[in-house]
């Protein structure tokens, strides 16, 4: 592909999205987040914001007659399970050590009566007793592991079609690996940056606010960037990305609810994946992948080939009376 017409997709594509997205956030979801009577129309509409990319790449697409041939989009099973099942079970692992690391380095922030969760049912006038909220507990982390990724699938692919199924690899046309995931790790954190200033991420209440909270988003996307590139460059597909993104996003707040009260938490440590303590699981294996993307770029085999078309079946007909 031409440098510059790759460029000029890749411009056309941002600046669709960014615009879109941030007067969409700062006109409308700006109205109603953070009031009470809003609550529920404030959280689907801050899930909303997640078709964008998806809407922008179909646009872009149209806009430049790029067409949808090869458009990372179809799943790519073949010869690729394995990328699709570490997606889908990684995340966990990663959130579980994290948090298991914050607590072991804070033991007074953990509470094995989950008191975070027992006043979040208080909120909502519900009274259970400990071993009920333990049981519920239970239920909820094999729900999240079992289901999640498929329930937040619609959702997730709106964005990694987006990030890790059009940015990513227009880049990765340009650039090597690691520019590539710098610049499309700070890119996604910047298109957070309306509804990070909104308290969205990180909440109102932190030092350095809103700027620290931008920042922290921004090193956050690039260390989940890198393992949402690695599975859609490894299938040539954004759907492990998807998957990977609706597995973090339905256990993230795991271990927040072992806290004895939310104020035990903290904003930039943890024990959420957002911080630095519980996030190291994932900022580990942001090294080993970067390191092993530049080795297969060398090689040129980081990107999965394009799927082959089925070769047509000669058929011949024997006319012979």
């Amino acid at each position: 592909m031409n440098n510059s017409q790759n460029g000029k997709r890749i411009a056309i594509f941002l600046g669709l999205t960014f615009v879109i997205t941030y007067i969409y956030e700062i006109f409308v979801i700006g109205n109603v987040i953070g009031k009470p009577e809003y609550a529920s129309i404030s959280t689907l509409l801050v899930s909303s914001v997640m078709f964008i990319p998806a809407l922008c790449v179909v646009l872009t697409r149209v806009i430049t007659k790029e067409g949808f041939k090869d458009a990372w989009i179809l799943p790519n099973f073949k010869g690729h399970i394995r990328y699709y099942v570490l997606a889908w079970l990684l995340p966990v692992g990663l959130i579980v050590a994290g948090a298991v690391l914050y607590f072991l380095i804070y033991p007074d922030r953990f509470d094995p009566n989950m008191g975070t969760m027992a006043q979040t049912f208080a909120a909502q006038g519900l009274d259970f007793e400990p071993d009920a909220i333990r049981s519920m507990m239970i239920l909820q982390i094999a729900t999240s592991v079992l289901l999640a990724p498929i329930l937040n699938i619609l959702t997730t692919t709106g964005e990694e079609w987006g990030w890790r199924g059009y940015l990513v690899p227009k880049l990765s046309e340009k650039l090597s690996i690691v520019p590539t995931l710098l610049i499309s790790g700070v890119i996604w954190g910047l298109w957070h940056a309306p509804l990070t200033v909104m308290g969205h991420n990180y909440g109102l209440d932190y030092p350095g606010y809103p700027y620290t909270g931008i920042l922290a988003m921004c090193a956050f996307c690039i260390v989940m960037g890198v393992f949402f590139s690695y599975v859609s460059l490894r299938t040539r597909s954004c759907l492990p990305a998807a998957i990977g993104h609706g597995a973090l996003n339905g256990f993230a707040g795991m271990g927040i609810y072992f806290t004895p009260r939310p104020e035990a938490t903290d904003t930039f440590l943890g024990p959420a994946p957002t911080g630095l303590i519980g996030g190291a699981g994932f900022i580990v294996l942001m090294v080993i992948l970067t390191v092993i993307m530049v080795r297969l770029q060398k090689k040129n085999a980081l990107i999965a080939p394009p799927k082959q078309p089925k070769a047509e079946t000669a058929v011949t007909v024997d006319m012979a009376e």
